[in-house]
């Protein structure tokens, strides 16, 4: 069938992976489409859809106040720099700050990770805690000062080992008045944590919009109490200021509203059976077909939904290999390795009954094959 991407030469892939930003995050229901398709009839004043936006999505989060984002790395640095210069207008003008500012930002070690420069391109230092085998709350309480701007923490099951819980970062940072900023970029379903984070004390928290919210790719947003919210639109919209090449369209921020409303208001539990009846079917399939499957738990990040994982002990090749050989083959099948890449991870976030047939299909066409290549 021809498509955009064929015109152009561009392979489709089935995404049994995850919401990789490298493939496009997710696929946009109607809903978010039309939601896009009607906000690019008209001009508005971009400042007042902001706001409006921002606290039709704080109602639907169950949250203080929400402001909208160019992604989730974006809203890393809307938030850091919301964090270090407060709802001071003037300070958000005039960038880059003085060296006397509010400009570190305290992260456990283990934490780090690529999208630290996010982070630190608005001008912020980096102040480690902790290291690979774990952290303690005095080295949390020596690192804050008068020159801390926020306490950044990534919440996801592969950062949690070594790190202080985030209810203890909130209660010691809380208790010397300075901000806790949770990426949470991922970190759907549940849809309780959309105001989970909040609720536990954390000032502002952050949310893609295209991942599993299946909104635009290029948003975000960030959800919070208003007054660190308030500070947040001093770097949003049309204004001038170290985030104005991180602007949002009216169309993304129609796309995204909708995506949110659309996905708190979805049958959840019937949600879940879904990814659990493609797990089951994936792996039952593949057993069949001469494969090691195995459902496991959670998420790839921690979320409330299961993944098929498949060892490759029955092939000629290894787990890497095979990937490759899923990719390049028709139809091209992006999957994810398990953790210690042993293995392939097969994601339902993003698949339907006709993927999973073509998985299972193509799978066993190479198990076959690579059988058929033994002496």
């Amino acid at each position: 069938m021809s498509n955009f991407y064929s015109k152009l030469g561009v392979a489709t892939v089935i995404n049994a992976a995850d919401s990789y930003t490298m493939i496009g995050g997710s696929l946009m229901p109607a809903e978010v489409i039309e939601a896009m398709a009607d906000a690019g009839r008209y001009f508005v004043s971009l400042e007042q859809l902001h706001l409006k936006a921002g606290e039709r999505i704080a109602r639907l989060t169950r949250n203080e106040a929400a402001v909208i984002t160019s992604g989730a790395a974006a809203a890393l640095t809307v938030a850091t720099a919301a964090c270090m210069t407060g709802a001071d207008e003037a300070k958000a003008k005039a960038w880059p700050l003085h060296e006397s500012s509010r400009n570190e930002v305290v992260i456990h070690r283990c934490q780090r990770n690529g999208f630290d420069l996010a982070i630190r391109q608005t001008g912020a230092t980096l102040v480690e805690i902790g290291d690979a085998e774990g952290t303690i709350a005095e080295q949390l309480e020596s690192a804050l000062s008068d020159r801390t701007a926020c306490v950044i923490y990534f919440d996801t099951v592969q950062f949690a080992k070594a790190a202080l819980s985030l209810e203890e970062v909130i209660r010691i940072s809380g208790s010397k008045g300075i901000p806790v900023v949770v990426d949470a970029a991922a970190q759907l379903p549940p849809v309780s944590n959309l105001w989970r984070y909040t609720e536990m004390g954390a000032d502002l928290v952050i949310f893609s919009g295209g991942k599993t919210l299946r909104g635009p790719q290029s948003t975000g947003f960030i959800v919070g109490k208003e007054r660190y919210i308030a500070a947040c639109r001093l770097f949003v919209g049309a204004r001038n200021s170290i985030a104005r090449p991180m602007k949002v369209g009216k169309e993304e921020i129609a796309g995204l509203v909708a995506a949110i409303e659309r996905y708190v208001n979805l049958d959840h539990a019937a949600m879940k059976e879904h990814h659990e009846r493609l797990v089951r079917r994936l792996c039952e399939g593949l057993n069949r077909a001469g494969w090691l499957a195995e459902r496991v738990y959670p998420g790839p990040t921690g979320q409330d939904y299961p993944l098929a994982h498949v060892k490759p002990d029955h092939s000629a090749c290894t787990a890497e290999q095979l990937s490759k050989l899923l990719l390049d083959g028709t139809p091209s099948i992006l999957v994810a390795l398990t953790p210690d890449q042993q293995g392939l991870a097969l994601n339902p976030l993003h698949l339907n009954e006709v993927d999973v047939g073509q998985i299972i299909a193509r799978m066993s066409e190479l198990l076959d094959e690579g059988q058929n290549e033994r002496p």
